[in-house]
């Protein structure tokens, strides 16, 4: 029973319930007060954000020596290929699937609009997330390079407090600020009005995202020579937090726990593989973002782009990826000047891009985060004898 009690998944399903009945019945003051709460939680673990980087990226990469570079490089490449070749699969799909689907051509709006926050308590981050990440890995070669013992033994103590801000601070208010969000979404109607319209689509996504993360696993199972459940059984509660803050950033400290009680992962290549993975690995992003874009150009315009248009937006696509910030609709807005240069939208197809993408965007995210266990599994598989000792 306290164990029951104690799980993070239970937790979190039951914050969702919560959320989505408190939507439903609130007024406009109740909903200002979840919302004002919401914000505060949003802003505490976006305040820990690029400090988990920091505190976990660069002890990681002093503790590959010699290994890191080509690491680093290996990694952000299997992010790149991987997202291009979601994208590819997606796009074969919206030229299979998009004719034969009767869409609706319009977006619904929500039904009610959040009020004002009561009060406003911003706590802005100590540095971005890509500066953190940049940081991480110039100080850990940095280290490395120069073979500093003391240095590394601060990094090495950092990355302790880092942990113990996450297991102590960060992962117990998450139920809570995954409900706040599914109260908004509630209370707005976007769940409840607007999913039906695009339910067609979204499931033709979601199964893609399972194809992929198939894929991924297969791989990552054959290159660390395992069983690919000895990873994936242990990401529940990351794809659910995923789910629930529409955040890669957000989810990381959830996903650190989970890779790290995986028996075939080693604990020194998790801490650099997922934190790094958060940041430019968007497979689920880009692949739902593909296929949406493909939707829209349908809806508005009466016909799909070229094949042409749509490899070169692909291409240029996996590279906005791995710069995208790993937050709510990082990846779309990243990608607004290509989708305007490149598929030639105007606001009205940029404005029902945002829409559609929204709907969704949690599990485009829940992807992302799944795939970046595949990705350490296969890093693992390149890397563990040369990296550390065995768990």
């Amino acid at each position: 029973m306290a164990k029951l009690k104690d799980s993070l998944i239970l937790k979190l399903i039951l914050g969702v319930i919560v959320g989505l009945v408190v939507g439903l019945y609130s007024n406009e003051t109740v909903i200002g007060l979840v919302n004002t709460i919401k914000f505060l939680l949003g802003q505490v673990i976006s305040f820990t954000i690029p400090l988990i980087i920091l505190g976990f990226i660069a002890p990681a990469i002093t503790s590959m020596k010699s290994n890191a570079s080509k690491m680093l490089g290996v990694m952000i490449g299997l992010a790149y290929f991987s997202s291009v070749g979601a994208a590819l699969m997606s796009m074969v799909a919206g030229y299979s699937l998009i004719p034969m689907l009767n869409i609706v051509s319009a977006a619904d709006s929500a039904k009610k609009v959040i009020p004002a926050l009561i009060f406003k308590v911003e706590i802005p981050p100590a540095m971005s997330v890509m500066t953190a990440l940049v940081l991480a890995i110039f100080v850990g070669l940095a280290v490395v390079w120069t073979n500093s013992k003391n240095f590394e033994n601060v990094l090495v103590e950092f990355g302790n407090i880092m942990l113990a801000i996450v297991t102590r601070v960060v992962i117990p208010i998450l139920p809570l600020f995954v409900a706040t969000t599914f109260a908004t979404l509630s209370y707005e109607g976007v769940i409840l009005k607007q999913f039906p319209v695009f339910l067609k689509v979204i499931v033709i996504v979601l199964i893609g995202h399972y194809i992929w993360l198939a894929l991924l696993y297969t791989i990552g199972g054959i290159v660390n020579k395992c069983n690919p459940m000895d990873v994936l059984k242990y990401y529940g509660p990351a794809y659910l937090t995923a789910v629930g803050t529409m955040s890669s950033a957000a989810t990381l400290p959830i996903a650190l726990s989970c890779a790290r009680k995986s028996p075939v992962l080693k604990e020194e290549i998790v801490n650099f593989g997922v934190p790094l993975g958060a940041t430019v690995h968007l497979c689920g992003s880009v692949l739902t973002e593909v296929f949406f874009v493909m939707t829209v150009s349908k809806i508005l315009y009466g016909q799909l782009p070229s094949v042409g248009t749509m490899v070169l937006f692909i291409i240029l696509l996996g590279v906005f990826a791995v710069g995208a910030p790993g937050v709510p609709g990082g990846t779309v807005m990243a990608s607004l000047g290509i989708i305007i240069s490149v598929l030639g939208f105007d606001e009205a197809g940029v404005g029902l891009m945002l829409t559609i993408f929204a709907l969704q965007d949690s599990f485009g995210t829940a992807c992302n985060v799944a795939g970046d266990g595949a990705l350490t599994m296969i890093l693992n598989g390149l890397f563990k004898d040369e990296v550390g000792t065995a768990k």
